[in-house]
């Protein structure tokens, strides 16, 4: 990402500052910090205002920090926040803005205390975040490559899985695929379910084997240059039954019908109702117990969530899941995710994995 992106993310976060009559802005979450300088490390908080951006961190990152931002570089041997306040004091800020909503008391409290009779602190939670729900050209670029890293190991090692592998083996071989094909990490702890284990929406991998006549679920998402994809595909060992083709095709028709109404200007809480819906004619709407979608980037969930009561609309340049589920205790569950650009003309789904039941 070149320097001035990064120059051009500042300036709109000080617009926005400005226009709240707000002096200067401390952001410690991690992603905001990375998509305004471009510095990936694990501890730095950085500081805006109109005079100047100054990324803190420590010793060990000093290095690594003075390569990836063309921030102002201070290193701290010892606690940040004091060193932020301490140049609070000392530049006279009327008030400084903060992350409230990711602080913990203590830590918020400390601050005040350490700010003592200087700026008034100000509430900053969110900002970055909402700016970050649209993506740039950059940014969209590296989606794009980390969901084609996902989607190539998936079906690498779908190649591979026989009956009788545990489920943490072929999680195991889909992370090892996906780093060998350039992801940093997987975006997430993968979720491999088989068996009534699929109807677990947020199952772990254990050591159960996959056997015979089983669905196979599969949740999994790469992380390059920093950016998240994610997607879930649906395999059986042998021939499926009548129940399984009925329950896969209504979590299908839920899903296209909901990607079909992504375009911009749309209501989140409408992608999620026409998903609801659609398994509701199924007699299946009960099985459905998340929402829909979410937003991804930096991280693998963002701004906007695809959900009922979700109040945003979609935005053209948004990236997004599309996602709905059924999960039937005893039986199994289906659910089928594709990440998705909100393009002019609706969805431009990124993942390139066909979506049929795969049988193996």
């Amino acid at each position: 990402m070149a320097e001035s992106t990064y120059q051009t993310r500042r300036e709109r976060v000080l617009a926005l500052l400005q226009a709240q009559q707000t002096d200067a802005a401390a952001f410690s979450h991690l992603p905001n910090i990375r998509y305004l300088t471009g510095f990936s490390g694990s501890n730095a908080i950085v500081v805006l205002s109109e005079r100047e951006s100054v990324l803190y961190t420590d010793p060990r990152y000093e290095l690594q920090a003075a390569e990836e931002t063309d921030c102002k570089l201070r290193v701290v041997r010892g606690p940040l926040w004091p060193e932020v306040t301490k140049a609070a004091r000392r530049r006279r800020f009327k008030s400084l803005g903060l992350e409230t909503e990711l602080l913990a008391q203590a830590e918020y409290a400390r601050i005040g205390e350490q700010l003592a009779n200087g700026a008034q602190l100000g509430d900053v939670s969110g900002l970055v975040e909402r700016l970050r729900a649209v993506k740039d050209a950059g940014e969209i670029a590296a989606i794009r490559r980390s969901m084609e890293v996902c989607g190539r190991a998936y079906l690498q090692t779908m190649n591979k899985l026989r009956v009788g592998m545990s489920e943490t083996g072929i999680a195991a071989e889909l992370e090892y695929r996906m780093r060998r094909l350039g992801a940093e990490r997987p975006a997430f702890e993968t979720i491999v379910a088989a068996g009534p284990r699929s109807a677990l929406p947020h199952a772990q991998p254990t050591g159960s084997r996959v056997q015979a006549n089983q669905l196979v679920l599969v949740d999994m998402g790469a992380s390059l240059d920093g950016y998240a994809s994610d997607m879930t595909r649906m395999s059986h060992t042998g021939r499926p039954n009548a129940q399984t083709k009925r329950l896969y095709a209504a979590v299908l028709e839920a899903q296209l019908a909901a990607l079909d109404a992504v375009r911009p200007g749309v209501k989140c809480s409408s992608i999620d109702g026409i998903a609801r819906k659609t398994l509701q004619r199924r007699g299946l709407a009960e099985f459905f117990v998340h929402s829909t979608g979410h937003g991804l980037g930096l991280e693998i969930h963002e701004t906007p969530r695809i959900g009922r009561r979700a109040k945003d609309k979609l935005e053209q340049n948004m990236v997004i899941t599309i996602e709905p589920g059924a999960y039937i205790p005893g039986q199994g569950g289906v659910r089928i995710e594709d990440t998705v650009l909100v393009t002019a003309r609706g969805a431009e789904v990124l993942t390139a994995v066909p979506k049929g039941l795969l049988v193996l």
